[in-house]
């Protein structure tokens, strides 16, 4: 196969001493990091994005060397939109540059900062395929994901589900008032906002879900403002 092809080529190029944790960083470029998003080892970084996975793992290495919790403003919210989203090998070859790109894009919490991201990729290495163009829309609905509050939003073709967490929403009263007047949204007993919706392309989910995720933080942060 061809993954099985770039492992090859990894262990053939990689003899010196010292060389594991490059081979272990190749394998995990080539893969995705499986179980460490998922209830299975099935690479599920390619439909949340590497930038969490690579948050993730910096604030439990934090949390476990300062033997404490992480900080309640440094978690990351899941989100499973369905589509491939990263940067690919054959648009960023060097395996380093890719993953300090990762590390930008994890900081970014803004639409200005994450478009002129977006431009500096075009600038440097061309036109994004489709996989990039959906990580950064990702990146951006992780943002609107933390300003309301949501832990995990799975969106597929019939829908989404989004669940807040600490089953926690900063304007509970406004939220079951925009409900009351929605048609085919349903606030389930375990606090999670069921969307029925026709979502059939990774265009419409991406599109859907950011469309209610803006709606949601401008409820919350209604609340905030008037506090």
């Amino acid at each position: 196969t061809a993954n099985a092809e770039k492992r090859l080529k990894v262990l053939q190029s990689l003899d010196s001493l010292g060389a594991g944790f490059q081979l272990a960083s190749h394998d995990l470029d080539i893969r995705g990091a499986g179980n460490l998003l998922g209830d299975e080892q099935s690479g599920h970084i390619r439909e949340v994005g590497y930038e969490l996975y690579q948050q993730m793992l910096e604030e439990a290495v934090s949390a476990l060397k300062e033997g404490g919790e992480i900080e309640a403003d440094q978690w990351s919210p899941t989100i499973a939109i369905g589509t491939p989203v990263l940067l690919p090998e054959s648009y960023v070859e060097d395996l380093d540059l890719r993953l300090g790109l990762y590390r930008r894009l994890a900081s970014l919490t803004d639409d200005a900062s994450i478009d002129a991201f977006g431009v500096e990729l075009a600038d440097r290495f061309g036109p994004p395929p489709p996989e990039v163009g959906h990580l950064l829309r990702i990146v951006g609905i992780k943002a609107l994901c933390r300003r309301a509050n949501i832990d995990k939003i799975d969106a597929g073709p019939k829908g989404a589900v989004i669940s807040f967490r600490d089953n926690s929403f900063d304007n509970p009263d406004g939220l079951i008032a925009w409900l009351s007047n929605e048609r085919d949204v349903k606030l389930r007993p375990d606090f999670r906002l069921v969307f029925r919706r026709d979502w059939e392309t990774a265009e419409e989910r991406l599109k859907g879900a950011t469309s209610l995720l803006r709606r949601l933080v401008e409820i919350a942060e209604k609340n905030r403002k008037a506090a």
